[in-house]
Protein backbone atom coordinates (compact mmCIF):
# COMPACT_ATOMS: atom_id res chain seq x y z
CA UNK A 1 0.00 0.00 0.00
CA UNK A 2 1.18 4.02 -0.61
CA UNK A 3 2.06 5.00 2.93
CA UNK A 4 1.44 8.68 1.77
CA UNK A 5 -1.92 7.79 -0.24
CA UNK A 6 -2.47 6.03 2.90
CA UNK A 7 -1.88 9.35 5.45
CA UNK A 8 -3.49 11.73 2.43
CA UNK A 9 -6.77 9.57 2.51
CA UNK A 10 -7.00 9.38 5.66
CA UNK A 11 -6.29 13.26 6.78
CA UNK A 12 -8.60 14.04 4.41
CA UNK A 13 -11.58 12.08 5.69
CA UNK A 14 -11.34 13.14 9.00
CA UNK A 15 -11.61 16.38 8.02
CA UNK A 16 -14.37 16.33 5.88
CA UNK A 17 -16.02 14.62 9.24
CA UNK A 18 -16.26 17.90 11.27
CA UNK A 19 -17.87 20.76 10.77
CA UNK A 20 -16.94 24.06 11.89
CA UNK A 21 -19.36 24.14 15.00
CA UNK A 22 -18.17 21.14 16.18
CA UNK A 23 -14.24 22.58 16.07
CA UNK A 24 -15.51 25.73 18.09
CA UNK A 25 -15.26 28.33 15.12
CA UNK A 26 -17.56 30.53 13.25
CA UNK A 27 -19.81 29.82 10.63
CA UNK A 28 -21.12 32.29 8.57
CA UNK A 29 -24.13 32.18 6.48
CA UNK A 30 -22.64 33.16 3.41
CA UNK A 31 -20.05 30.92 3.95
CA UNK A 32 -20.71 28.16 0.90
CA UNK A 33 -18.27 25.00 0.97
CA UNK A 34 -16.96 23.13 -1.58
CA UNK A 35 -16.70 20.32 0.43
CA UNK A 36 -17.91 18.96 3.78
CA UNK A 37 -16.07 19.63 7.01
CA UNK A 38 -13.58 21.99 7.88
CA UNK A 39 -10.89 23.92 5.13
CA UNK A 40 -7.62 22.99 5.40
CA UNK A 41 -6.66 26.49 6.37
CA UNK A 42 -8.72 25.94 9.79
CA UNK A 43 -7.16 22.93 10.73
CA UNK A 44 -3.79 24.13 10.35
CA UNK A 45 -4.87 27.16 12.85
CA UNK A 46 -6.45 24.85 15.17
CA UNK A 47 -3.41 22.89 15.34
CA UNK A 48 -1.43 25.86 15.78
CA UNK A 49 1.07 24.78 12.25
CA UNK A 50 1.16 27.01 8.45
CA UNK A 51 -1.52 26.05 5.82
CA UNK A 52 1.48 25.46 3.72
CA UNK A 53 2.62 22.84 6.14
CA UNK A 54 -0.78 20.97 6.72
CA UNK A 55 -1.48 21.04 3.21
CA UNK A 56 2.07 19.55 2.11
CA UNK A 57 1.01 16.74 5.34
CA UNK A 58 -2.25 16.35 4.00
CA UNK A 59 -0.59 15.15 0.61
CA UNK A 60 1.71 12.35 2.52
CA UNK A 61 4.80 14.46 2.89
CA UNK A 62 4.75 13.31 6.19
CA UNK A 63 8.46 12.87 6.95
CA UNK A 64 9.97 13.89 10.13
CA UNK A 65 6.76 15.65 11.66
CA UNK A 66 7.37 15.47 15.44
CA UNK A 67 4.64 13.39 18.01
CA UNK A 68 3.98 17.27 19.13
CA UNK A 69 2.35 18.22 15.73
CA UNK A 70 0.76 14.86 15.38
CA UNK A 71 -0.61 15.53 18.83
CA UNK A 72 -1.99 18.82 17.68
CA UNK A 73 -3.54 17.50 14.72
CA UNK A 74 -5.09 14.40 16.64
CA UNK A 75 -6.65 17.20 19.01
CA UNK A 76 -7.60 19.95 15.91
CA UNK A 77 -9.50 16.20 13.99
CA UNK A 78 -11.03 15.15 16.93
CA UNK A 79 -9.65 11.72 17.11
CA UNK A 80 -10.90 8.64 19.25
CA UNK A 81 -7.92 6.69 20.53
CA UNK A 82 -8.08 4.01 17.65
CA UNK A 83 -7.73 7.15 14.75
CA UNK A 84 -5.12 8.64 16.96
CA UNK A 85 -3.35 5.85 17.07
CA UNK A 86 -3.54 4.98 13.40
CA UNK A 87 -2.25 8.30 12.47
CA UNK A 88 1.21 7.72 14.64
CA UNK A 89 1.72 4.94 12.85
CA UNK A 90 0.85 5.69 9.34
CA UNK A 91 3.61 8.62 9.80
CA UNK A 92 6.09 6.49 11.80
CA UNK A 93 5.82 3.79 8.76
CA UNK A 94 6.57 6.89 6.68
CA UNK A 95 9.77 7.76 8.84
CA UNK A 96 10.86 4.07 8.13
CA UNK A 97 9.70 3.00 12.04
CA UNK A 98 7.76 0.22 11.65
CA UNK A 99 6.90 -2.96 13.61
CA UNK A 100 7.93 -6.63 12.36
CA UNK A 101 6.43 -8.77 9.97
CA UNK A 102 3.73 -11.18 10.98
CA UNK A 103 3.77 -13.31 8.21
CA UNK A 104 3.10 -16.50 9.85
CA UNK A 105 0.99 -17.62 12.50
CA UNK A 106 2.95 -17.32 15.89
CA UNK A 107 3.59 -20.39 17.78
CA UNK A 108 1.42 -20.59 21.26
CA UNK A 109 3.43 -21.42 24.43
CA UNK A 110 2.48 -24.38 26.47
CA UNK A 111 0.96 -22.38 29.36
CA UNK A 112 -0.88 -20.10 27.61
CA UNK A 113 -2.85 -23.42 26.23
CA UNK A 114 -3.68 -24.95 29.55
CA UNK A 115 -4.96 -21.36 30.47
CA UNK A 116 -7.30 -21.41 27.80
CA UNK A 117 -8.61 -25.10 27.62
CA UNK A 118 -9.07 -24.59 31.50
CA UNK A 119 -11.54 -21.94 31.18
CA UNK A 120 -14.68 -24.84 31.27
CA UNK A 121 -17.38 -22.42 31.54
CA UNK A 122 -16.31 -19.41 29.56
CA UNK A 123 -16.28 -20.09 25.30
CA UNK A 124 -12.14 -18.61 24.70
CA UNK A 125 -9.80 -18.65 21.73
CA UNK A 126 -6.60 -17.26 20.64
CA UNK A 127 -6.07 -15.12 17.59
CA UNK A 128 -3.54 -13.00 16.10
CA UNK A 129 -4.73 -9.38 15.29
CA UNK A 130 -5.66 -10.13 11.60
CA UNK A 131 -8.35 -12.39 13.06
CA UNK A 132 -7.22 -16.07 12.46
CA UNK A 133 -8.22 -17.93 15.58
CA UNK A 134 -5.33 -20.45 16.03
CA UNK A 135 -6.92 -22.19 19.18
CA UNK A 136 -9.98 -22.54 20.99
CA UNK A 137 -11.41 -24.18 23.93
CA UNK A 138 -14.44 -27.06 23.94
CA UNK A 139 -16.83 -24.29 24.47
CA UNK A 140 -15.29 -21.35 22.18
CA UNK A 141 -15.65 -24.70 19.25
CA UNK A 142 -18.95 -25.43 20.14
CA UNK A 143 -20.27 -21.41 20.13
CA UNK A 144 -18.40 -21.21 16.59
CA UNK A 145 -19.43 -24.27 15.49
CA UNK A 146 -20.89 -23.19 11.68
CA UNK A 147 -17.40 -21.92 11.23
CA UNK A 148 -14.98 -23.73 13.51
CA UNK A 149 -15.85 -27.23 14.32
CA UNK A 150 -14.04 -30.03 11.68
CA UNK A 151 -12.06 -27.31 10.49
CA UNK A 152 -8.19 -27.26 10.72
CA UNK A 153 -7.16 -23.87 12.35
CA UNK A 154 -6.23 -21.37 12.38
CA UNK A 155 -9.12 -20.58 10.52
CA UNK A 156 -10.06 -16.59 9.86
CA UNK A 157 -13.00 -15.47 11.51
CA UNK A 158 -13.26 -11.96 9.10
CA UNK A 159 -13.60 -14.35 5.84
CA UNK A 160 -16.48 -16.07 7.68
CA UNK A 161 -17.91 -12.71 8.77
CA UNK A 162 -17.68 -10.88 5.09
CA UNK A 163 -17.70 -13.42 3.08
CA UNK A 164 -19.87 -16.44 4.35
CA UNK A 165 -23.72 -16.18 3.78
CA UNK A 166 -24.15 -18.36 7.35
CA UNK A 167 -22.44 -14.92 8.72
CA UNK A 168 -25.60 -12.94 8.11
CA UNK A 169 -27.74 -15.46 10.23
CA UNK A 170 -25.48 -16.00 12.76
CA UNK A 171 -25.04 -12.63 14.11
CA UNK A 172 -28.63 -10.97 13.76
CA UNK A 173 -26.48 -7.68 14.19
CA UNK A 174 -24.28 -8.26 11.00
CA UNK A 175 -23.56 -5.45 9.18
CA UNK A 176 -22.64 -3.48 12.85
CA UNK A 177 -20.08 -6.43 13.14
CA UNK A 178 -18.80 -6.34 9.71
CA UNK A 179 -18.09 -2.89 10.04
CA UNK A 180 -16.40 -3.24 13.04
CA UNK A 181 -13.94 -5.78 11.29
CA UNK A 182 -13.36 -3.99 8.64
CA UNK A 183 -12.63 -1.03 10.88
CA UNK A 184 -10.10 -3.27 13.07
CA UNK A 185 -8.36 -4.94 9.87
CA UNK A 186 -7.69 -0.61 8.85
CA UNK A 187 -6.11 -0.42 12.40
CA UNK A 188 -4.32 -3.12 12.02
CA UNK A 189 -2.91 -2.23 8.79
CA UNK A 190 -1.61 0.84 9.97
CA UNK A 191 0.08 -0.88 12.93
CA UNK A 192 1.56 -3.19 10.94
CA UNK A 193 2.32 -2.32 7.10
CA UNK A 194 5.15 -5.27 6.35
CA UNK A 195 2.39 -7.82 7.06
CA UNK A 196 2.17 -9.75 3.70
CA UNK A 197 -0.31 -12.22 4.91
CA UNK A 198 -2.31 -8.84 6.46
CA UNK A 199 -2.15 -7.27 3.01
CA UNK A 200 -3.32 -10.71 1.49
CA UNK A 201 -6.18 -10.54 3.32
CA UNK A 202 -7.13 -7.35 2.32
CA UNK A 203 -6.70 -7.65 -1.27
CA UNK A 204 -8.56 -10.98 -0.90
CA UNK A 205 -11.52 -9.25 0.55
CA UNK A 206 -11.35 -6.33 -1.71
CA UNK A 207 -11.96 -8.38 -4.64
CA UNK A 208 -15.02 -10.71 -2.77
CA UNK A 209 -16.75 -8.25 -1.13
CA UNK A 210 -18.36 -4.91 -2.15
CA UNK A 211 -18.76 -3.72 1.59
CA UNK A 212 -15.45 -4.19 2.43
CA UNK A 213 -14.63 -1.85 -0.56
CA UNK A 214 -16.80 0.62 0.31
CA UNK A 215 -16.31 0.53 4.05
CA UNK A 216 -12.39 0.55 3.37
CA UNK A 217 -12.75 3.50 1.31
CA UNK A 218 -14.13 5.54 4.44
CA UNK A 219 -11.10 4.69 6.51
CA UNK A 220 -12.72 4.37 9.69
CA UNK A 221 -10.77 2.32 12.28
CA UNK A 222 -11.16 0.76 15.30
CA UNK A 223 -9.11 -0.52 18.35
CA UNK A 224 -10.72 -4.70 18.99
CA UNK A 225 -10.99 -5.13 22.72
CA UNK A 226 -13.84 -5.60 23.69
CA UNK A 227 -17.74 -5.16 23.93
CA UNK A 228 -21.47 -7.11 23.51
CA UNK A 229 -22.48 -9.89 20.28
CA UNK A 230 -25.32 -11.24 19.72
CA UNK A 231 -25.09 -14.51 18.47
CA UNK A 232 -28.02 -16.61 16.73
CA UNK A 233 -26.98 -20.59 17.53
CA UNK A 234 -28.51 -23.00 15.31
CA UNK A 235 -28.52 -25.26 18.46
CA UNK A 236 -29.80 -23.03 21.44
CA UNK A 237 -30.93 -20.33 19.89
CA UNK A 238 -30.43 -16.30 20.39
CA UNK A 239 -27.29 -15.69 23.00
CA UNK A 240 -26.29 -12.19 24.16
CA UNK A 241 -22.47 -12.11 25.37
CA UNK A 242 -20.09 -9.90 26.30
CA UNK A 243 -16.69 -10.15 24.99
CA UNK A 244 -12.79 -8.73 25.90
CA UNK A 245 -9.33 -9.20 23.89
CA UNK A 246 -6.77 -9.12 26.29
CA UNK A 247 -3.16 -9.22 24.44
CA UNK A 248 -1.44 -11.87 26.19
CA UNK A 249 2.25 -11.79 23.99
CA UNK A 250 2.82 -8.82 22.36
CA UNK A 251 5.77 -9.51 20.33
CA UNK A 252 4.01 -12.99 18.71
CA UNK A 253 0.62 -11.28 18.39
CA UNK A 254 -1.31 -13.22 20.25
CA UNK A 255 -4.78 -12.18 21.80
CA UNK A 256 -6.99 -14.04 23.77
CA UNK A 257 -10.64 -13.29 23.25
CA UNK A 258 -13.10 -14.56 25.88
CA UNK A 259 -16.88 -14.77 25.97
CA UNK A 260 -19.13 -14.74 29.15
CA UNK A 261 -23.02 -14.65 29.76
CA UNK A 262 -24.65 -12.29 32.78
CA UNK A 263 -25.49 -15.03 35.47
CA UNK A 264 -28.56 -16.31 35.55
CA UNK A 265 -29.72 -15.40 31.78
CA UNK A 266 -31.39 -16.71 29.13
CA UNK A 267 -27.67 -16.78 27.69
CA UNK A 268 -26.03 -18.56 30.79
CA UNK A 269 -28.18 -21.01 30.03
CA UNK A 270 -27.82 -21.69 26.37
CA UNK A 271 -24.11 -22.00 27.59
CA UNK A 272 -24.87 -24.97 29.78
CA UNK A 273 -26.60 -26.14 27.04
CA UNK A 274 -24.23 -25.74 24.54
CA UNK A 275 -21.24 -27.29 26.76
CA UNK A 276 -23.70 -30.14 27.26
CA UNK A 277 -23.69 -30.74 23.36
CA UNK A 278 -19.96 -30.06 23.05
CA UNK A 279 -19.02 -32.54 25.77
CA UNK A 280 -21.56 -35.39 24.34
CA UNK A 281 -19.53 -34.81 20.74
CA UNK A 282 -16.18 -35.00 22.11
CA UNK A 283 -17.45 -38.24 23.70
CA UNK A 284 -18.11 -39.73 20.86
CA UNK A 285 -15.84 -38.62 18.39
CA UNK A 286 -13.41 -40.31 21.28
CA UNK A 287 -15.04 -43.78 21.63
CA UNK A 288 -15.29 -43.79 17.14
CA UNK A 289 -11.82 -42.83 17.37
CA UNK A 290 -10.98 -45.68 19.66
CA UNK A 291 -12.74 -48.25 17.51
CA UNK A 292 -11.05 -47.37 15.01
Amino acid sequence: MDRRQEISDFLSSRRAKITPEQAGLPAYGGDARRVPGLRREEVASLAGVSVDYYTRLERGNARGVSDGVLDNLARALQLNEAERTHLFDLVRSVDGTVPRSEAEAPHIPPAVLRILHSMVGLPAYVRTPRFDTLAANQLGLALFSPFLLGRTLPVNNARFVLLDPRAVDFFPDWETIAHDTIAALRWQVGRNPQDKALADLVDELSARSELFRTCWADHNVRIHRGGVKTIRHPLVGDLTLSYESMTIDSDAGLILTVYSAEPDSPSEKALRRLAEWATTVDHEQSRQASTG
